[in-house]
């Protein structure tokens, strides 16, 4: 496997990310590519990234794993992953990905994984040039899922009560609420293993109030007629599953959803042979490593 680490410009920030080429690629020859997105303050160094990355290689496609603005190695005020912004720096890693001698151009698709998920959605839907968008545990409106994050009418409280302060501190102060990760989405301890040392652990108090107000599920039916796979967890512990039933209400064909009962949020990094040949078969039919022809 042939690796690259590469520098590009997103959102008027240079990002760190890896270049990835599988197995038995010919000289001169141009394949698809996937571009992953890591999940909420990770990088690209990711479990969930790398296992992506993986199983995307091993079914031929390049891959292009970078780290947000703010994250890993990449520039920005650290922890500062504003949806938007995060939805500008994919852009430009699309731009990026497009100038590679190896990449089929006109075949580039983004994947992610609950926050990353939600970035790819909105990002697909914005940026015509993107074939394919695989989401998985993700969202597409923030105050819903942040009210099945924090269910009881106590968390509810708390958590607004936080989004309300941060914007009194930054009014008096002109600096930055700082706030704990699991403040702004809980995670189970028994799923936190599927986190990484450097992870971002504090975040501005803007990025949960950007979370609460982005909604992919505004712009997710500008994704069609390139095709849509959302998948999820029928009991996600993290991100409640009607968001990506939502989601598939509101998108245009083609689009399929699949709900897993055996997995939980980080459902890539588990292994499951169900969920893997269900994304082999729709990447198969919808967007696959080689055409046809040249299989043949």
């Amino acid at each position: 496997m042939q690796e690259e680490t590469v520098r590009f410009t997103g959102d008027g920030r240079r990002l760190a990310g890896t270049i990835r080429l599988p197995d038995g690629m010919a000289p001169g020859e141009k394949r698809p590519g996937f571009i992953v997105l890591h999940g909420f303050g990770g990088n690209r160094k990711s479990p969930n990234v790398l296992a992506s990355c993986a199983l995307y290689e091993r079914l031929g496609y390049v891959t292009l794993r970078f780290d947000m603005p703010g994250c890993g190695e990449s520039e920005g005020e650290s922890g500062r992953v504003i949806c938007l912004e995060q939805v500008e720096a994919t852009k430009g890693a699309v731009s990026f990905l497009m100038t590679h001698p190896r990449i089929d151009s006109e075949r580039i698709a983004l994947s992610g994984s609950s926050f990353g998920a939600a970035v790819s959605v909105y990002t697909g839907a914005k940026d015509k040039r993107v074939a394919a968008v695989v989401a998985s545990s993700g969202w597409g409106n923030g105050e819903r899922k942040f009210r099945g994050q924090h269910p009881t009418p106590e968390a509810w409280a708390r958590f607004t009560a936080m989004l309300e302060e941060g914007k009194r501190h930054r009014e008096r102060t002109g600096t930055s609420l700082m706030v704990q990760r699991y403040e702004i989405v809980p995670i189970p301890e028994r799923l936190r293993a599927h986190r990484r040392h450097g992870d971002v652990e504090m975040f501005p108090a803007e990025v949960p109030q950007s979370m609460f107000d982005f909604k992919a599920e505004e712009v997710v039916a500008e994704i069609a007629p390139r095709p849509l796979l959302l998948m999820h967890s029928s009991n996600d512990s993290v991100t409640p599953t009607e968001q990506s039933v939502e989601l598939f209400k509101r998108a245009n064909q083609p689009t399929d959803l699949h709900l897993f009962s055996e997995t939980d949020h980080f459902m890539l990094s588990e292994n499951n042979l169900r969920v893997i040949r269900v994304l082999e078969d729709w990447l198969a039919k919808y967007f696959p490593a080689r055409a046809p022809a040249e299989v043949a």
